[in-house]
């Protein structure tokens, strides 16, 4: 199983527009459930912590496999997304790894 995550810095001018845009994305990734061969797992979640080295919003997904995760890359639903998205970030950071089942 690869596990993918993706944390995001977000755009807004204030913390309405942040909100806004951080809803925004939380909801273009919810949309991938069930769409995405080999997608075992999607969980979106939005930093509490309020420091400021933090980012604004992870992803953390589970994949059958590697070609899972490769096929997901070029998946049209996975391109609409980031084209949904593409405006509202400001930084983007990604770990892919191999996940041991507990």
């Amino acid at each position: 199983m690869i596990r993918h995550i993706v944390m995001w810095n977000v755009r807004g001018a204030g913390p309405e527009e942040k909100r806004a845009n951080i809803e925004r994305l939380q909801a273009s990734f919810h949309s991938l459930r069930g769409r995405i061969p080999g997608l075992l797992r999607l969980e979106v979640g939005v930093d509490e912590s309020g420091v400021d080295y933090a980012c604004d919003v992870v992803l953390v997904s589970d994949f059958a496999s590697q070609a899972a995760l490769d096929a997901y890359a070029t998946h049209p639903e996975h391109l609409r997304v980031k084209a949904e998205i593409g405006d509202i970030r400001t930084a983007r950071h990604q770990v892919d790894y191999i996940a041991v089942k507990d």
